[in-house]
């Protein structure tokens, strides 16, 4: 098969977009070339020719010669904006913008279909490992009943810090912070929301559902405290921040929350920067996949797997989404076992449908109980600083 020569312009040179550049210089079996980067500050320090930038964004969307436009930039609005004008443009788009993925699949999926262009995101998930890719090949005829996973490698890394060397949640994110394993404001990364996204991305690929970032229930890992951790540790468990999604019939569940994580469990033994998802099927049954989840290299690499594709005019087949069942639906009904830390006084307890262990001290209190998700999210108290609540797997 002959392979496209490509030329490409690229949105956007921090981690990600120096990452692709070393991984573009040492990946010698793709052919393509930057033709021009646009970024915010032509000041900056940058590792290449200042020929290659500008700050006009329409010297990339409006070449004939560039064909691919790399879109990695932080403002998901903007990122909306590039990526449709350049599939207007009849260009084909590279992504790893998670956040402007699921805060707009309907229009996006829309742009491709009318405009015939291909749009590749597997950066957004997960970085290093192809999640999208194997669930549009390998499960496009596959009854998937579940993916769940460590979707975030900066949690990771933070979580596994805490509780392996048991540093504190400050000291641990100031690590990956100057790593570049978290951004100077790690909210999206600290608080779930970022692997959401991700969440998002990968249930429109495993099940074909379109649903709203705000639709799926996500809680943080900032609340973690000693107390919490130790609970763990008395009990043979390590904590992680799980995303999750499982179909039963014509309902999906989704989530992303600190949860409790047996040391028997394979994911119990991802740490630091990695990332690990579990697919559960009808046919293949259950398979693990294990990458590097942060980092410019990894990031990199998975932008560079969507160059390498698109010299080949590969593109999503969206087969899950055009033959969807048009009953399926996600619910936010079932009941989930949980730990709760809470002070006193404490006024959730006829929030739980049961409540199976309770503890109280001069250092904490904390019950387990089974709660409705919807009855969680809604709850009074869930946005007490001063309570934690972690999921059990």
């Amino acid at each position: 098969m002959t392979r496209n020569k490509l030329k490409l312009g690229i949105f956007g040179f921090g981690c990600v977009g120096t990452g692709l550049y070393k991984v573009l210089e040492e990946a010698e079996s793709v052919d393509a070339t930057i033709k021009k980067i646009c970024i915010k500050h032509p000041d900056k320090p940058r590792p290449i020719d200042k020929k290659y930038f500008t700050t006009d964004k329409n010297e990339l969307l409006y070449d004939s010669e560039i064909g691919v436009i790399v879109e990695l930039i932080d403002d998901a609005d903007a990122a909306f904006a590039i990526v449709s004008e350049a599939m207007k443009n009849g260009k084909s788009v590279v992504s790893a913008n998670k956040k402007m993925i699921a805060e707009h699949l309907p229009e996006l999926v829309k742009l491709e279909k009318k405009y015939q262009v291909p749009l590749l995101y597997e950066a957004s998930v997960c970085a290093s490992i192809p999640i999208i890719r194997n669930l549009e090949e390998y499960y496009d005829n596959d009854l998937l009943t579940s993916v769940s996973g460590i979707f975030n490698g900066s949690t990771n890394f933070i979580l596994t810090k805490m509780i392996h060397e048991k540093l504190s949640y400050p000291v641990v994110l100031q690590e990956a912070q100057a790593k570049g394993f978290a951004e100077s404001d790690p909210t999206l990364d600290v608080e779930g929301i970022d692997p959401k996204y991700k969440l998002c991305i990968i249930l429109f690929h495993a099940f074909g559902l379109i649903t709203k970032p705000e639709s799926i229930f996500n809680f943080g890992i900032s609340r973690i405290s000693d107390f919490d951790l130790e609970f763990a540790r008395q009990r043979n468990f390590t904590i992680k921040l799980i995303a999750r999604c499982n179909k039963n019939n014509n309902e999906i569940t989704g989530l992303c929350a600190p949860t409790f994580i047996e040391k028997e469990n394979t994911l119990a033994h991802v740490n630091y920067e990695y990332n690990g998802v579990i697919l559960k099927s009808a046919f293949s049954e259950k398979q693990l996949m294990i990458g590097k989840g942060a980092g410019d290299k990894p990031t990199g690499s998975a932008v560079l797997s969507d160059i390498s594709a698109l010299t080949y005019d590969y593109r999503y087949e969206n087969k899950k989404y055009i033959h969807l069942n048009k009953q399926l639906k996600l619910v936010d009904t079932k009941i989930y076992k949980v730990y709760v830390r809470y002070p006193d006084p404490f006024s959730g307890f006829n929030d739980f449908d049961s409540i199976e262990e309770q503890y109280s001290s001069i250092l904490g209190n904390y019950l387990i109980g089974h709660i409705c998700l919807r009855k969680l999210a809604h709850s009074s108290w869930i946005n007490d600083t001063n309570i934690n609540v972690i999921f059990f797997s």
